[in-house]
């Protein structure tokens, strides 16, 4: 089963050993009489990589149905895929969005954090921070189409994104809801956000485990652009051609300048935050949280 940090679900997760990538080219198909196919799909079980070599970018969608819950084997497939797009000059940059419109993705995987030992902890959560430290000191250019829910760890995605367009539906929330279950937001979740929308709003968002809905989340900053559900994708590229305009040395040299220093706090402090994440979620009291979470989620199944 998996259980996310920030959608009340639970959920059915087939564990499966980590996959290869397949079709690891992203090139041009030719079909037998010699004739261009497009691009090749390439990437892994839960994240689909659509490649369009010509116009220098990709788009990454999340495939982990039914809530893209971040497990270790969504996390690992999905920095695989992002290294091999970074190592190709090819592309400048990615749309990151969801195969399951609906949901972007619903956080962080309870099941991960619950019931384990703290060597699975310890793997899970380094799993989590090179995730983190991936996205947000990437030189590509990273756009969020965000075609459905975002809380918890779906939030910190896209809020390590450079633009985030989110899909005006009420249903569609966004935010880090980690104090309503009874965990801490760590220190570069809230570096995130405060660098995002600011510190008395991210002060205010991070105690109360607020979950925005499309207009307020435009309000404070947390999303740059609401727009029909249909109109996420297309908006998303008129985006990236405004972004890929700019000389790229420049813009990549002005965001490392400007994301470094949050980066390199937790580079620095990285062991020391995975030992403080395996000591707090291997505490009994917030294991029987966790417990009493998840039988209420039975419950409510039932």
């Amino acid at each position: 089963m998996a259980l996310t940090v920030g959608m009340r679900f639970l959920v059915p997760t087939l564990l499966r050993p980590w996959a290869c990538l397949r079709g690891s080219a992203v090139g041009p198909r030719k079909s037998a009489a010699g004739y261009d196919l497009g691009p090749r799909r390439f990437g892994s079980q839960r994240v689909l990589v659509e490649p369009n070599p010509a116009a220098g970018i990709a788009v990454m969608k999340f495939n982990n149905p039914p809530v893209n819950s971040l497990s270790l084997e969504f996390l690992t497939e999905f920095v695989i895929s992002l290294e091999k797009l970074e190592n190709d000059k090819t592309f400048r940059g990615i749309i990151i969005t969801s195969n399951n419109p609906g949901i972007f993705s619903a956080g962080l995987d309870l099941m991960e954090m619950y019931g384990r030992n703290p060597a699975h902890y310890a793997e899970y959560w380094k799993a989590v921070q090179e995730m983190w430290l991936r996205l947000y000191q990437s030189n590509l250019i990273l756009v969020a189409a965000i075609n459905g829910a975002s809380p918890a760890g779906g939030c910190l995605i896209s809020l390590s994104c450079d633009y985030r367009i989110l899909a005006d539906n009420p249903k569609f929330v966004i935010g880090l809801n980690e104090t309503q279950l009874g965990i801490v937001a760590p220190f570069w979740f809230k570096d995130t956000l405060v660098n995002t929308i600011g510190h008395r709003a991210a002060e205010r968002a991070l105690q109360l485990g607020l979950l925005f809905p499309p207009a307020k989340a435009l309000q404070v900053g947390m999303v740059d652009k609401l727009v029909p559900e249909d109109q996420v994708q297309s908006t998303a590229l008129s985006v990236m051609e405004q972004w890929m305009a700019i000389p790229a040395h420049a813009r990549q040299l002005t965001k490392n300048m400007m994301r470094k220093p949050t980066a390199d706090r937790l580079v620095k402090q990285r062991d020391a935050d995975i030992q403080n994440f395996v000591s707090f979620i291997s505490r009994d009291s917030i294991q029987k949280s966790l417990q009493m979470y998840l039988e209420k989620l039975k419950q409510r199944k039932g």
